[in-house]
């Protein structure tokens, strides 16, 4: 059930995110240049300063803005990609029992309520922004509405910018497992299990290959990796096997 919300709920929220372009420019993050800038108080990304702005929604974000924010919250000691979410479990059971229809006003805020309080532990979650854009536009808030849609495209597109996602060297760079299946969700892809290839990539395969060719895509998840704990183990299928040898396991 929750698989398919994902699907549903993108649709009513309108997302316009589109797959990157031979045109645009691929911006690949690089560790030491957004530390520098995010700790630089005197930069204009400084991170105190930019999640300030993004909570806010006073201003107008920009898309370097946004770029550094999502991988700035690398270096944030808020940063806990393995930390249980139950916000965000009880957002999507509120979400099991929508009528996209007819929605109640108290289902409504109670969906802004727990959406709002699951961003506390993955700030820029799509699947989240896109809920709440969704949800304050049903209230007949535009406002706000607006903010978390700006939100939404923002994050989308600042991945879809940090590679071109169709090979192994050229992945796109994420910080929760989660944010690359919302990608692909967004840009209208049906696909499968992600795949690890390595320690820092994972594939995930389309279910159908696209019209040009595309079998899947490639991730980097090596900054969540890096706060991988002690007790959880990655594994890695092989391209073929010897032996029936098992997986191998990243741990």
């Amino acid at each position: 059930m929750r698989e398919a919300l994902r699907y549903i709920v993108l649709a009513v929220a309108l997302l316009v995110s589109m797959p990157l372009s031979a045109q645009q420019e691929v911006v690949v993050p690089t560790e030491e240049e957004i530390l520098r800038n995010t700790l630089d108080t005197s930069s204009p990304y400084y991170y105190t300063n930019l999640m300030l702005k993004y909570r806010s929604g006073t201003e107008s974000l920009t898309a370097e803005e946004y770029y550094y924010l999502y991988y700035g919250y690398y270096f944030s000691e808020e940063y806990r990609p393995f930390v249980e979410n139950r916000a965000f479990d009880d957002l999507m059971d509120v979400m099991s029992g929508l009528n996209p229809d007819q929605p109640s006003i108290g289902i409504l805020e109670l969906i802004v309520e727990r959406g709002v309080a699951s961003l506390e532990a993955d700030p820029f979650s799509p699947k989240v922004l896109n809920i709440l854009a969704y949800a304050y536009g049903a209230l007949g808030d535009s406002t706000r509405e607006q903010l978390y849609f700006n939100h939404l495209n923002g994050i989308l597109g600042a991945i879809d910018r940090s590679g071109t996602g169709l090979k192994e060297e050229s992945p796109k760079h994420i910080i929760m497992f989660s944010h690359a299946y919302d990608l692909l969700a967004s840009q209208g892809y049906s696909y499968n299990e992600a795949r690890i290839i390595s320690r820092t990539v994972e594939f995930i395969p389309l279910t159908a290959k696209s019209h040009d060719g595309i079998k899947g895509f490639y991730f980097d998840y090596s900054r969540i990796y890096s706060r991988k704990p002690e007790n959880v183990a990655f594994k890695r299928d092989r391209t073929w096997q010897f032996n029936n040898l098992p997986p191998t396991e990243y741990k």
